[in-house]
């Protein structure tokens, strides 16, 4: 296919070739991996001769080789996937090739693999969101590399769904600390308040006046930043919400735990949570149909949610549906109840749905929310559950939800009524919000159960 590149994807390239360290903080959909690939297709001619590509598993594994076999300009590149077992990442490592693609859990032991010399010219960091724990390993690792990289590119759609503190260690991947200080916690100090104590060490931070349009102003230079909906003409897009009604007998227990923080049962099984946080987990796995106890068996509650699934799937009358779950006992539950599901687990899983062999493509978001083109093979997505991430959330509608969708993009919401599910749905939908908000509704959820039995 010949490659006409947007105005603004011809801005993105521009950029790239221009400055050895830059950040596409492009939202989903605006093309940053054909971008990213045409720019070192044209530096190759000039400085750089071997790209190295991190990423989330699934897109390591087939959206970067998937993108230089679709476009004509780009098929003379040849990729090497570093994936797999230690002697096949080593042998993929030593294979020939223009562009090296490995998962983000690889970095440290992809770093640890060169003590002094560095083989690639060019780092590529694709959902560069995923480093933003200055504390995690992968981190670590790859900041101790950047003398030795020439050029460096960060791609992410949400740099910051959660707070703007999880911009300082991408941003320092960028510019080696050179904007936003070159400690987080002189740049905590510097932009940040502390609100109220957590626990011991631990505080919330709210930004402090005038310090978001600070801290943009100081990256802009080595950062891009676009919205879809300013470029593209998107797809129409229908949010519903399925909602599904406890028993009395279920709707005790769902009041039960909420109140006193455990569930007693000696046949079935004892539900503990220890702190709010936990509570609010064993909550949306009783309002989902079932609930993990103290021995790590699962709990049966209900099985409403998956009566309206049912009654979605006939519905939607053959075509493919795009189903997202929250937790382990989610997905057995769905295996056991439907036919003809297809998991992330099939090696065929991508090639079955876009080919409209997969009539349920069932994926957990944090392992399709990053990267994955699925928009050819439907336009129906279920949440089963909500997730309590803003960013999986908003990257796994995107999946359906992008250019190149052609009809109107479907969301199902199914979620009980009266319970955790509205409260997490309402700030999810609110797109300024973030984590923490999302946790203050729960805090004030709890408040307010015990004012009530006060």
């Amino acid at each position: 296919m010949e490659f006409k590149p947007h105005d603004y994807q011809k801005y993105s390239i521009d950029k790239l070739i221009e400055n050895k360290r830059f950040g596409l903080f492009l939202d989903m959909g605006l093309g940053k991996t054909v971008s990213t690939l045409t720019a070192f297709s044209l530096l190759k001619l000039l400085d750089t001769n071997k790209m190295l590509v991190i990423a989330p598993l699934n897109v390591a594994k087939d959206t970067w080789a998937d993108e230089i076999n679709k476009w004509d300009h780009l098929k003379h590149l040849k990729v090497s996937k570093i994936l797999g077992t230690p002697k096949q990442r080593i042998a993929a490592l030593n294979a020939e090739a223009d562009i090296y693609v490995t998962n983000k859990e690889n970095t440290k032991w992809l770093c640890n693999q060169y003590k002094k010399e560095w083989p690639f010219d060019m780092v590529v960091v694709d959902e560069l969101s995923t480093f933003k724990n200055p504390s995690s390993q992968r981190f670590k690792a790859l900041k101790k590399k950047l003398p030795l990289i020439n050029r460096f590119v960060g791609l992410t759609g949400t740099p910051s769904p959660n707070s703007l503190l999880d911009l300082w260690a991408q941003v320092y991947l960028i510019d080696s600390g050179e904007r936003l200080d070159k400690s987080f916690t002189r740049f905590r100090k510097r932009f940040f308040v502390p609100t109220h104590q957590v626990s011991d060490h631990v505080f919330n931070w709210d930004l402090r006046a005038g310090a978001e349009a600070e801290i943009y102003k100081l990256i802009e230079d080595v950062c891009l930043s676009m919205k879809a909906q300013d470029y593209l003409k998107m797809p129409e897009r229908v949010d519903t919400q399925q909602v599904v009604t406890l028993k009395p007998k279920e709707r005790r227990l769902y009041n039960e735990l909420e109140r006193l923080y455990i569930l007693e049962s000696e046949e079935e099984g004892t539900v503990v949570a220890q702190n709010g946080a936990s509570l609010s987990q064993k909550l949306l796995q009783l309002s989902n149909g079932a609930v993990y106890t103290d021995d790590e068996e699962v709990r049966h509650i209900h099985d409403r949610k998956l009566d309206k699934l049912e009654e979605i799937i006939e519905e939607a009358q053959g075509q493919p549906i795009l189903l997202f779950y929250n937790f382990k006992h989610d997905k057995d539950r769905i295996v056991k109840r439907f036919d003809d599901v297809v998991t992330l687990d099939d090696k065929d899983y991508k090639s079955k749905w876009n080919d409209g062999k997969a009539k349920i493509l069932l994926a957990h978001p944090a392992s399709a929310g990053h990267g994955l083109n699925l928009q050819q093979g439907g336009h129906i997505i279920v949440w089963f559950g909500l997730t309590w991430s803003l960013e999986l959330y908003q990257q796994a509608n995107a999946r359906l939800y992008r250019q190149g969708q052609k009809h109107t993009t479907i969301v199902h919401h199914i979620m009980t009524d009266d319970t955790i599910d509205q409260r997490v749905f309402k700030v999810l939908q609110n797109k300024k919000l973030g984590q923490e908000d999302l946790m203050r509704a729960v805090r004030a959820r709890i408040e307010e159960v015990r004012n009530k039995e006060g």
